[in-house]
């Protein structure tokens, strides 16, 4: 009888493992499903968004050297120096042409189809000009009339063309960062599906096993904690590498401009930066940095900014060198000077200064970011403190201070980040809290790099 009762229960022990394990089969079909289709949607995502990039770059690139080939060219057209069958004005109208009615197949944004729209007009005046000083040179020596429509009719035309074009990239680099607002809140809604459906998963299992052994659910729930803080520094990683395309059109931009006005020392000096921004940007795959690489990195990103907007910008760094060896998360104090610029110096009449300095206090340290731009109004500033915080959802405004903030917390503690003080017409402050950390890798990369 002892004999039989062992072996009842090793049947019945057997038979609940069997039923265990397909519980778990059954359970994981929903997760399965769920995890299949939000990596579908996050491809379709991504898909679109490489689309609304590659559109960028194609406008970009072909904006840079339209006008200036076409200007030549017909300047070369009217003094007689080429004839028209043999110059390279209808090959490029014709990928002038082919260019936009691509762009119009690419973008799916009504205002950026009418500005194509626009620009399809202009390749059309710009043919007709041509058309006319063809009449005019099969008619004899009408040279003051050629010139007369090549300065008042083919320059104005193809910077209006070029002019559109950008507004076309710019309007399709907003709609990148709304597809990044879509692509973030997808990520946040994963994570709320997956914790829901891990719950469910527990719970069934524990209903399944009645009295189940707790042990199960601990590491279980440790995993789930696991996976979300995963997710969410895997997010603001992605976020945090992602360049404005923007800003290096802009750069590069400039570096043409200035080559071919032959200004070779501000070429080679912003050449450099852009080296160093982007060379201090990666760092070797390292998240957290020393203090004194991140003001190197900030310092690169000041001087490309400066040329660029040399007669509205000042900036000064007074951090002090004893704090250089302390630990910051790559890329935090840069986004913070962006948005100085481009929401306070920029919207401020003569320009401004952006001034950057760094102070122990205790075991923390203080790093404060100041412009005395057009700073915000008391209800401006209250909504920027509130989607900081999380306590918004108009978040997009403060994308940028809204990472930075995140990613400090999540490597240092929820008492750290970023606070915000303004007065409107006088200027904002941005003030980073950071713990006095100073860790082996961070100290022996500063000392290296600063030998």
């Amino acid at each position: 009888m002892k004999l039989l009762n062992k072996k009842d229960r090793s049947e019945v022990e057997s038979r609940l493992i069997n039923q265990i394990r397909l519980s778990y089969l059954i359970l994981l079909l929903p997760n399965i499903i769920f995890m299949f289709n939000a990596f579908y949607n996050l491809w379709l995502i991504s898909e679109r968004y490489n689309e609304m990039l590659n559109s960028v770059v194609v406008a970009s690139e072909f904006s840079l050297d339209f006008k200036d080939d076409f200007d030549y060219e017909t300047y070369l057209l009217i003094v007689g120096n080429v004839k028209y069958e043999n110059s390279n004005i209808p090959t490029l109208l014709s990928e002038a042409g082919t260019v936009v009615e691509g762009l119009k197949e690419i973008t799916d944004d009504s205002a950026n189809k009418k500005r194509l729209s626009s620009a399809e007009k202009y390749l059309t005046n710009l043919g007709n000009y041509i058309d006319r000083i063809n009449s005019n040179l099969e008619y004899g020596d009408r040279y003051e009339k050629n010139m007369l429509i090549w300065e008042n009719d083919v320059q104005i035309v193809t910077a209006l063309f070029k002019e559109t074009i950008n507004e076309y990239i710019y309007y399709e680099n907003k709609q990148i960062q709304r597809e990044q607002a879509i692509n973030r809140q997808l990520y946040l809604n994963t994570v709320k599906i997956t914790v829901g459906i891990f719950g469910f998963i527990i719970v069934a299992i524990i209903v399944v096993s009645i009295v189940g052994p707790l042990w199960i659910t601990k590491p279980i729930k440790e995993q789930v904690t696991k996976e979300q803080k995963l997710l969410r520094k895997a997010e603001f990683d992605l976020l945090q590498a992602q360049i404005n395309p923007h800003f290096l059109y802009n750069t590069l931009d400039a570096i043409v401009w200035s080559a071919e006005a032959g200004n070779q020392k501000q070429v080679v000096n912003m050449v450099g930066c852009l080296s160093d921004f982007f060379r201090l940007s990666l760092n070797n795959g390292r998240e957290i940095v020393s203090i004194g690489d991140e003001l190197s990195h900030v310092r690169s990103y000041l001087a490309i900014q400066q040329i660029r907007y040399q007669d509205i910008l000042k900036y000064e760094v007074e951090v002090p060198k004893e704090l250089f060896k302390y630990e910051i998360p790559k890329i935090t104090i840069q986004p913070i000077i962006e948005n100085a610029i481009y929401h306070g110096i920029k919207n401020k009449r003569g320009g401004g200064k952006i001034t950057v300095t760094g102070e122990e206090s205790g075991d923390n340290l203080i790093i404060s970011i100041s412009d005395d731009g057009i700073g915000m109004d008391p209800d401006k500033l209250l909504e920027v403190k509130n989607a900081l915080t999380g306590n918004s959802t108009k978040t997009e405004a403060v994308y940028g201070l809204y990472n930075v903030n995140e990613r400090i917390k999540l490597n240092f503690g929820e008492e750290y980040g970023l606070t915000v003080e303004s007065v409107f017409d006088s200027g904002t402050t941005v003030t980073i809290k950071l713990p006095k950390n100073s860790n082996k890798i961070v100290e022996n990369s500063y000392k290296i790099e600063n030998i």
